[in-house]
């Protein structure tokens, strides 16, 4: 590399989000924008210590971190894939975003969704097939839990023995943090 001249790294470039995207935003009190980035379609992706924002020309959405099951970077296609909780019987609402130069953005939300999660516990149902109890809460600690169940492929919720682990698994994750 010549003298002068730095590396492009988009994992570690701060990204400076211009104020009319900031003034569309609705943050709580003492929330601030830790991290951003621009999407391909022009839409902005914004992270705080509460959620991810997504905010287009007309509108915004919030999504807390805790009602984020995962998010996937696929470098070779620059990325971002973002899955909810959601609730059985309903599609699970996902987000996928084209994101040229991600900055500080993945890293965060690494961070921030790791950081809700108070609990996971895997149960197998047949063989390796089965669900996993999660309790999640807002990063700031100041809610109550989110729990939700996560179901293999193949792993029928409604069959009664499933369902009868489901709640003898929720019941033990509950007594073990004192929910």
């Amino acid at each position: 590399m010549s003298p002068g001249k730095r590396s492009r790294n988009p994992f570690k470039r701060a990204v400076s989000v211009p104020a009319e995207v900031r003034a569309r935003v609705d943050l709580r009190p003492g929330e601030k924008v830790l991290a951003g980035t621009r999407s391909t379609d022009g839409s902005w992706l914004l992270g705080t210590r509460d959620a991810l924002l997504v905010v287009t020309s007309d509108a915004h959405t919030r999504i807390p971190w805790e009602h984020v099951e995962r998010a996937d970077w696929d470098g070779d296609e620059n990325r971002l894939l973002v899955s909810e909780v959601g609730e059985f019987g309903r599609p699970r609402p996902e987000h996928v975003f084209a994101v040229a130069e991600p900055g500080l953005l993945l890293e965060l939300v690494r961070e921030r969704v790791t950081a809700s999660v108070v609990l996971q516990r895997r149960v197998n149902v047949t063989g390796r097939r089965g669900f996993v109890v999660v309790a999640r809460r807002a990063p700031k600690g100041d809610g109550g839990l989110v729990w939700a169940y996560e179901f293999d492929p193949g792993v029928d919720p409604d069959d009664p023995s499933v369902r009868a682990l489901a709640e003898a698994a929720l019941a033990s994750a509950q007594e073990e943090i004192g929910a």
